[in-house]
């Protein structure tokens, strides 16, 4: 034999070698990796623990946000917008000159200060970043202006959802936007404060009810962060004991096509006591992006508490047949005991 064919054969079998190598390295040990990468780049998991504990939401923007452009009369007696074209609503300031803007007070207080010298704004629009140079006029107050209205953190209520094995938290099956430009708030930055919900406004025909109540932006009453604000609702990580106390229960999560029409229930924690309402499955879309499922409340409980479904209670989970199968989204405005919820499924496509 000589010498280049067995250096063909010396290295047919070494690779044949590693191949077996690799072979029975992934029968031991492969599917134990398999499944923890599957965890770690998805973060669906198959159980969770429903909550249904409403807490105060507090959304940091990224920048200010511009709600409107708007003309002002100058000291002049002129109606003049020094951004017209520059600036549109749903635009974020994020930089002033080289100043990086967090919030309304601030960019306020720097355009004062700054007086009638020329700006450069940095400005993040449509997922696209932008530099715009603007100069302040007076307004018939006195007070320096760009022409636009602005808007800065938000405050509101709603309901965590689930816990995961590692305090991950979900709530509200829903984006938080803007109410005026119907944007979702450019934010991956929040925290969860304990709620203080001492009464309920019931829902009527036409009049949404809501949660009453208020929020103490204590340390103290901290019990969370917000991580991401996505179009299906908020994520984060709660670390509070009293919170992660109430992991009780861990259910399985229903697929989609498990989810049928029919008797369901929903849990929300109301007076401080966490309880199953009875509801029922009307309609389900399962192609639809959002609002998957019409419900009806059928709880007489619930219905004396609160008319319904109010603002607040977005958030609640869902559960059928001893699985959770959705979240609770939005109520219907002419018939509070109607309500949309978001299948399971849907809450992970913006992750």
């Amino acid at each position: 034999m000589n010498a280049g064919i067995k250096r063909k054969l010396i290295l047919k079998y070494t690779l044949l070698g590693l191949l077996v190598v690799a072979i029975v390295s992934f029968i031991l040990y492969g599917k134990d990796n398999f499944d923890t990468l599957a965890v770690d780049n998805s973060i669906k998991e198959k159980y969770v623990y429903p909550v249904g504990l409403p807490s105060g939401i507090y959304l940091k923007t990224n920048g200010v946000m511009v709600i409107d452009s708007v003309e002002f009369e100058n000291r002049a007696g002129e109606m003049v917008n020094p951004s017209e074209g520059k600036i549109k609503p749903g635009d974020y300031i994020t930089k002033f000159n080289d100043i990086a803007v967090g919030n309304k007070s601030q960019l306020q207080y720097l355009i004062q200060k700054n007086e009638e010298k020329e700006i450069q704004l940095t400005i993040a629009s449509h997922n696209q970043t932008k530099v715009e140079k603007v100069r302040p006029q007076k307004n018939k107050d006195g007070e320096y202006n760009l022409g636009i209205w602005i808007r800065d953190d938000m405050q509101s209520i709603g309901t965590i959802s689930f816990l995961t094995e590692d305090n991950h938290f979900f709530s509200l099956g829903h984006g938080i936007c803007d109410v005026d430009t119907g944007r979702l708030l450019s934010s991956n930055e929040g925290l969860l404060y304990q709620a203080n919900v001492w009464g309920v406004k019931k829902g009527k025909a036409g009049i949404p009810g809501g949660l009453c109540g208020s929020i103490d932006y204590q340390d103290s009453n901290k019990i969370g962060r917000i991580t991401k604000n996505t179009n299906n609702g908020i994520w984060g990580i709660v670390d509070a004991p009293s919170v992660l106390r109430m992991k009780t229960e861990k259910v399985e999560i229903a697929h989609a096509d498990e989810v049928k029409s029919g008797e369901a229930e929903i849990k929300f924690i109301y007076d401080g006591k966490a309880q199953y309402y009875k509801i029922e499955i009307i309609q389900i879309e399962y192609a639809s992006s959002e609002k998957n499922m019409v419900i009806k409340i059928k709880d007489s409980e619930l219905i004396q508490k609160t008319g319904g479904i109010v603002q607040g209670m977005s958030g609640c989970p869902i559960l059928q047949n001893h699985k959770i199968v959705g979240i609770l989204t939005h109520v219907m405005v002419n018939n509070p005991q109607y309500g949309y919820g978001i299948l399971f499924d849907k809450i992970y496509e913006d992750l």
